[in-house]
């Protein structure tokens, strides 16, 4: 098992007060955060000339968000550990809920309507698998690690909603759950060769995806990332005219509010997927670079809080929640600058959407919650020792 994710053998039995717990918060690292969405608030001003229906939405949702933030992470990071199981349980038959029935939009099938809100379960399932997994391996040895039975129950945590999530069809966060699952596997000490056959099983997946599971738009995506140009008023217009938006900035930006590429409407999607594009134009590669500064900070903080953690459930959930945000950074930078196909991934805590962005305040709070509690010691029975 790796060194970093040492295990404690006792249970200690303490409460933090209130006060204690607000003393003990990164004001630091919800400071950078709210740094972000206002960067995302301001672009969204830009796109919509003005406070429109857009730019109200996400005040609200960001106002919400900072509500779920402190909740989360003023709680008792035991309360998440002892509800893993149950939280993922609910978040799955969720995501059935949607496979039976659920609300469409743009020919997906991804939503549950209750028509005040409507919810995406599959961004949930990102928190509730990193839970399950950290409540399983809390639990485990060294030597159980080593075993390869022991890896069946995480497999199939990963492999029910990532199945369920195909099916509405969502490549791009089925991706996401095998990778943060992975990641999780090389944190707790997963022997090097099982990466290999999961590896191979990958590719032949890949194969055999491609011939008979993949929908054509699924394979125009693919085969556009791989050659723009064979459709550039289809399915490759979408990355041509990202690749042009991006490099139009240049080093300084055209200015707040004067980016004609977005103005005159030649990107699609500009307020979620594609809203990297709208920020490099208008602010240049000195904002773009400022906004990836801002994340890799992020990133630091979330890795250097849950190393410290001194139970091994906070660190690998908060862990597990550093590696999301980051695959959510490098999946949709890549996306927009055609360096990977357009897959449907948000930039985190900028692009517009409700869901996905309290749950990433919800995955922040949970990390401050692991920050908070960093001297909490669960042994290998965790709830169960009373």
């Amino acid at each position: 098992m790796s060194l970093f994710l040492e295990k404690n053998s006792y249970y200690k039995d303490f409460e933090l007060s209130f006060k204690e717990r607000l003393i003990n918060m990164s004001w630091s690292f919800f400071a950078l955060i709210c740094l972000v969405i206002f960067i995302g608030l301001t672009l969204l001003y830009s796109i919509t000339g003005g406070i429109d229906s857009w730019t109200q939405r996400q005040l609200i949702h960001f106002a919400v968000g900072c509500v779920v933030f402190f909740a989360i992470a003023l709680s008792n990071l035991r309360f998440w550990m002892k509800y893993a199981y149950v939280i993922y349980a609910l978040t799955l038959g969720m995501l059935v809920v949607v496979y039976v029935r659920g609300a469409l939009h743009m020919g997906a099938q991804r939503w549950i309507d209750l028509k005040i809100v409507q919810i995406q379960p599959s961004e949930l399932m990102k928190i509730a698998l990193v839970l399950a997994l950290a409540r399983y391996f809390h639990s485990s040895s060294d030597e159980d690690v080593k075993r390869n039975t022991h890896l069946i129950i995480p497999l199939i945590l990963m492999g029910l909603p990532v199945s369920l999530i195909l099916l509405q069809p969502d490549l791009g966060t089925a991706l996401m759950l095998v990778f943060v699952t992975v990641a999780i596997f090389w944190l707790i000490g997963v022997q090097w060769w099982k990466f290999g056959i999961g590896a191979l099983i990958g590719i032949v997946s890949a194969f055999v995806g491609w011939q008979y599971f993949l929908h054509d738009y699924q394979k125009d995506r693919v085969l556009t990332f791989l050659n723009p140009e064979r459709d550039p008023l289809g399915v490759g217009y979408h990355i041509m005219q990202s690749k042009i938006t991006l490099g139009s900035g240049g080093v300084f930006g055209k200015g707040f509010m004067q980016g004609t590429q977005s103005h005159l409407n030649f990107i699609p999607e500009k307020h979620t997927d594609f809203i990297f594009t709208v920020l490099a134009e208008e602010f240049g590669l000195v904002g773009a670079g400022f906004l990836l500064l801002l994340y890799m900070i992020i990133i630091f903080y979330g890795i250097r809080m849950s190393l410290k953690s001194c139970n091994f459930f906070g660190k690998i959930l908060g862990l597990g929640l550093t590696v999301n945000f980051a695959l959510y950074v490098f999946i949709n930078i890549s996306m927009v600058m055609g360096v990977m196909p357009v897959v449907g991934i948000p930039l985190p805590l900028v692009s517009y959407g409700g869901t996905a962005m309290l749950v990433l305040m919800a995955g922040f709070g949970l990390i401050e919650n692991v920050h908070i509690n960093e001297e909490m010691v669960i042994g290998r029975l965790g709830v169960d020792e009373e």
